[in-house]
């Protein structure tokens, strides 16, 4: 792999890895499954994955030609990427994010504690939003926009893919991973990796209005 693959891998993975951020979402998903036994639990890490990736996938391919049919060119596309992965990267850091996720728990956990068996949480709330959210969506179909061949758009794919994989392990070990790490350690990661967004997303802003108006 050329030194330009390996670091448009490397950024697109870091930046896939915090807009899923798998970490964050494991004692979510542990919380909506605690109700289950060990199959469920497996069958629900699986489908919420496999959810996840058909919808990021779905608009990294349709991106394209979604834009196209809009007449949004890649520059504004990728200005409004940037203010988007901002306002994200706020949330992070301002422990935001985590509020509204656990507020969504708790919400479909009342929904359905007279349940006599586990309901299925694989598509709604885990697949989306809480994996395959507003953030990750937008980003594949910026990345693969803005893709030149193929090859740099089958490295944006093994990122995607890699990111999804390594929250389906987490997943699968969410149980012993969220009491290894406790409350205090996942906020502070959350935190870090808001603030490495934030300096993502004002690049990409920065980019986007340099090419929008031909500044260099």
């Amino acid at each position: 792999m050329s030194a330009e693959l390996l670091s448009l891998f490397t950024a697109s993975f870091v930046t896939f890895f915090v807009l899923i951020d798998s970490l964050g979402v494991a004692p979510m998903f542990a919380t909506l499954t605690a109700r289950g036994d060990a199959g469920y639990r497996r069958r629900m890490a699986f489908k919420s994955i496999f959810v996840a990736a058909v919808i990021i996938f779905a608009f990294a391919f349709g991106g394209a030609w979604l834009m196209d049919a809009m007449h949004i060119s890649i520059d504004a596309f990728r200005a409004a990427g940037g203010v988007l992965l901002f306002l994200i990267a706020l949330d992070m850091v301002f422990e935001k994010r985590t509020e509204r996720r656990e507020h969504r728990t708790e919400e479909h956990l009342g929904q359905h504690e007279t349940d006599p068996e586990p309901d299925d949480v694989s598509v709604f709330p885990l697949g989306i939003p809480m994996i395959a959210g507003p953030g990750s969506i937008a980003t594949a179909m910026f990345y693969m926009s803005d893709a030149d061949n193929w090859m740099e758009k089958g490295v944006i794919l093994s990122a995607i893919g890699l990111n999804l994989l390594l929250t389906l392990v987490i997943f699968l070990a969410a149980g012993p991973l969220v009491r290894m790490l406790g409350a205090s350690v996942a906020g502070a990661l959350t935190r870090i990796l808001g603030v490495v967004l934030a300096a993502l997303s004002i690049q990409l802003l920065i980019d986007g209005i340099k090419g929008a108006f031909n500044l260099g």
